[in-house]
This record gives C-alpha cells, sequence and structure tokens, in this order.
C-alpha cells in the first residue's frame, strides 16, 4: 500500500516542475550543451577514427599508419597526379625560352584526379576526401592558367600548411592541444587529459611536432616557388608529403597507446 502522505508531499514539486516557464534551461540541460571543445574535439576525432587512428581500437602501428595513407589506392592518389604534373612539365619545357606546355601538364594532373574519384564514385567508396581534393587541384590549376606561371599550382598546398601549421601552434600554445581534444574524444574522456601533466605535456609536443612539418615543407618550398623552379618544387613537394606523414603518424599513435596502455588480461 502507498503512503498517501508521501504522495501528496511529492505532488507540489511535480506541479511546480510542470509549470517551469517554457525556454527556460534547467541545470542538467544547461550541464548537457555541448562546449566549443567537445565540438571540435568531435571533429577532430571523428576524423582521426575514420582514418584509422583510433587508440582504443586493436591495430599494429604498421597497419595504423598504412589505413591513414589510405593504402595502395591513396597513395596513388596522393602521388600520382603531382608526377604527372612534374613529368609532363620536365618533357615539354623549351631549353630556349625555359617554358614548358602548362595547360597540358595541369590537364593531365587534373585529369587523373578526376579519374580518381570517379571510380571511388562508381565503387561507391568514401569519396568526400576525394571529391575535396579534387576541386582543390581544379581551383589550384585554374590559378596557374590564368596567371601562367606554373609554380601558383602549388599555391593551394602553401595556404593549406600555413593554416594547418598554425591551428596546431596556437592549440599547444595555449594548452588546448588539438591532439588532445581528439584523443579525449577517442577514448572517451573529454577533456580530463587536461588534468594530468604527462598527458598535458605530451599532447603539447606532439602539436609543436605536426606545426614544426607543416613550418618546415613551407621553409623549404617556398624558396623554389620564388625562384620559379617548378620541377625542383614539385619534385620536394612529393618527397615532403608522405614520406614524412608516414613517420609523423607513427610516432603520434605510439605517444597516445603509451599514454593508454591496455589492460592486461
Amino acid at each position: 500500500m502507498t503512503d498517501d502522505r508521501s504522495d501528496a508531499a511529492a505532488r507540489p514539486a511535480r506541479d511546480e516542475a510542470s509549470v517551469q516557464p517554457a525556454g527556460s534551461a534547467s541545470p542538467d540541460d544547461e550541464a548537457a550543451q555541448p562546449t566549443a571543445s567537445d565540438l571540435v574535439g568531435a571533429a577532430l576525432g571523428g576524423a582521426a577514427r575514420r582514418a584509422g587512428l583510433d587508440p582504443s581500437a586493436e591495430a599494429t602501428t604498421g597497419h595504423v599508419v598504412w589505413r591513414a595513407m589510405g593504402g595502395w589506392r591513396g597513395i596513388l592518389e596522393s602521388v600520382l597526379p603531382g608526377v604527372v604534373f612534374i613529368v609532363t612539365w620536365t618533357l615539354t619545357v623549351d631549353p630556349e625560352t625555359g617554358q614548358a606546355n602548362l595547360p597540358l601538364s595541369l590537364g593531365l594532373s587534373v585529369g587523373l584526379a578526376a579519374v580518381f574519384t570517379i571510380v571511388r564514385l562508381i565503387q561507391k567508396g568514401p569519396a568526400g576526401a576525394a571529391i575535396g581534393g579534387l576541386i582543390a587541384t581544379g581551383a589550384a590549376a585554374a590559378l596557374a592558367l590564368f596567371t601562367g606561371r606554373g609554380q601558383d599550382n602549388f599555391l593551394w598546398g602553401f595556404a593549406t600548411n600555413a593554416l594547418y601549421g598554425t591551428a596546431f601552434l596556437v592549440s599547444a600554445l595555449v594548452g588546448w592541444s588539438l591532439i588532445g581534444l581528439a584523443v579525449g574524444f577517442l577514448m572517451s574522456e573529454g577533456t580530463a587529459w587536461r588534468r594530468d601533466k604527462r598527458k598535458r605535456r605530451v599532447f603539447f609536443w606532439l602539436a609543436i611536432a605536426w606545426a614544426s612539418l607543416f613550418a618546415l615543407r613551407l621553409l623549404v618550398q617556398l624558396p623554389l616557388y620564388f625562384s620559379g623552379d617548378v620541377a625542383a618544387l614539385g619534385t620536394i613537394k612529393l618527397i615532403m608529403g608522405l614520406p614524412l606523414f608516414a613517420p609523423m603518424v607513427a610516432v603520434t599513435w605510439l605517444a597516445v597507446r603509451a599514454l593508454y596502455p591496455r589492460p592486461a588480461r
């Protein structure tokens, strides 16, 4: 049998809650609102998970690096358009004027990138990154055709390196490492890592390392851009692409896994 007195005592509280003004948020509702760090961490963590960089997953370092590069298909999609551009440019350079067939070089490069994207769409694979890359490649090629300078085909790469490098550097300096935000989301600890000095230090230096990679690319490639040496610029860009990206992914993965050791079974 229920106690009528306890039910009567509880009724005013329920009634009071039922007449809470519309549009007003309770403390629980306010606490449930995602913060900016939650949103950034979710975005970065989701991207890392799609790339195979989930510290909670069972995977070897080699497998993680290989998946982050996209396997053979990802490597070919990243490298071949650039190789085609450099080879075509070099083969069509006029020894007397030093000018190459820019439209042909760009047309073959962008055309190959378009073929890769179409194949992904036909096979119904994840084509979001490929489509974004094709749009960026096409925009860079259009700029180079407009100016008539082959080195302008690399301006988009400079812009992305500057953007990413700045983002990683600033996040480290203000104590909100982008690496930490992504890992915090993936490991379901949010921003609790900021209360751990060891994690905070590791995430700081990882962000600095990634910022240094992007800065190094700019420091090496910009002088070649201003000198107009298109073939050398394209070659150096390829060398400083996946060959530097892969070791950085491996170092990041190993450092994060050291912070979150798997429990013994």
